[in-house]
């Protein structure tokens, strides 16, 4: 059962007091263009452990339209609280990739994990390119986590990939390539064949806008993580 005790108008007060301004100049790089008060996310990410499981909380802070304040949301929100139809509509008023960044990691601890990862990414162009960057975001969180997933659910994930990543908007594509690395990162075979993949589909571009942010060749960034595991001994 969730919490339910703070004050939404309290609480964004408190982030209104942490935002600073070049926090926000940062922020506004990276694609917010909204309301937002430029809180850094070690306050967020400490105030989200404080109030976690506050749903109605997160559900104001969410309605409320600032950037940090639905970061805040999806930290605090309880997911076994957060209904499918929910989720859907924090989903469709997402407007940058911080924000898919983090919907992403809340939807993987809800029920609806499976089910918005199939749905976000067959129809998530419908929707924008947001609620398909958090669908692809989500099946690399399933590449990363589900053990028991078997090969060939990521191999039609490859090929879908494969076929559709030149066609698909911007930061689709960073998410896209980021669900074939960590795909390619599972198994000695899964590795074959998105690196072969990744050779076929070669580098994918990606405008990060005025950041230093870059789209990393995915062939070079999977090697380097089974280097790694071969060094510890998990290969």
């Amino acid at each position: 059962m969730s919490k339910v005790g703070a004050d939404p108008q309290q609480i964004i007060d408190e982030l209104a007091e942490l935002g600073t301004a070049q926090n926000r100049k940062v922020y506004a790089r990276h694609g917010v263009s909204g309301p937002q008060f430029g809180v850094s996310f070690a306050h967020l990410r400490k105030m989200g452990r404080k109030l976690r499981g506050d749903h109605p909380l997160a559900q104001a802070l969410w309605a409320s339209g600032n950037h940090d304040a639905r970061l805040l949301a999806l930290a605090v929100a309880d997911p076994e609280c957060t209904s499918r139809e929910e989720i859907q509509g924090l989903a469709e008023d997402m407007d940058n990739y911080i924000l898919t960044d983090e919907m992403a990691k809340f939807v993987a601890a809800s029920e609806w994990f499976d089910e918005c990862a199939d749905e976000w990414t067959d129809n998530g162009a419908a929707l924008g390119e947001w609620v398909a960057s958090t669908g692809w975001n989500l099946v690399a969180q399933q590449a990363l986590t589900q053990d028991d997933r078997p090969d060939d659910y990521f191999i039609e994930r490859i090929l879908d990939v494969e076929k559709r990543i030149g066609q698909s908007p911007n930061r689709v594509r960073h998410c896209m390539n980021g669900a074939i690395i960590a795909i390619g990162c599972r198994n000695s075979r899964l590795r074959k064949l998105a690196v072969e993949a990744a050779k076929r589909i070669g580098k994918v571009e990606v405008d990060h806008g005025e950041t230093s942010c870059k789209t990393p060749w995915a062939v070079a960034y999977i090697d380097k993580v089974w280097k790694r595991k071969e060094a510890l001994g998990q290969a």
